[in-house]
């Protein structure tokens, strides 16, 4: 079973750049193709972006451009690069894995942009 633990959350201003963290426990960590979510109050967690184990990522509109998503499959780490961020992006940001079932889901790291 996959444990995941998220961390690099902060309170930061509109504008402002932040790196989050995932960390893996597992050989199917590394198999998987991993996603960035994120849930705001009173909304559904939605899947900002996603990188396969080819590398190949993929980014929701609110984002493209923004965020920048890579993975070290040595540490079992995905990161998520934000910059240029908006009071918009404040949420609960989780990592885990994108398809048709989830690895446990980890408690989330929280962003807030706010000046």
């Amino acid at each position: 079973q996959v444990q995941l633990v998220e961390s690099g959350g902060d309170l930061v201003q509109p504008g402002g750049s932040l790196r989050l963290s995932c960390v893996g426990s597992g050989s199917r960590f590394a198999l998987a193709t991993m996603g960035w979510y994120r849930q705001a109050p009173g909304t559904q967690r939605e899947l900002v972006a996603s990188i396969t184990t080819f590398d190949i990522t993929n980014y929701a509109d609110s984002v493209k451009g923004r965020f920048t998503i890579s993975r070290d499959n040595a540490e079992n780490t995905v990161y998520l690069q934000m910059n240029s961020l908006k009071p918009e992006d404040t949420a609960v940001y989780y990592c885990n894995r994108v398809g048709t079932w989830y690895f446990g889901w980890g408690q989330g790291t929280q962003v807030t942009v706010s000046s």
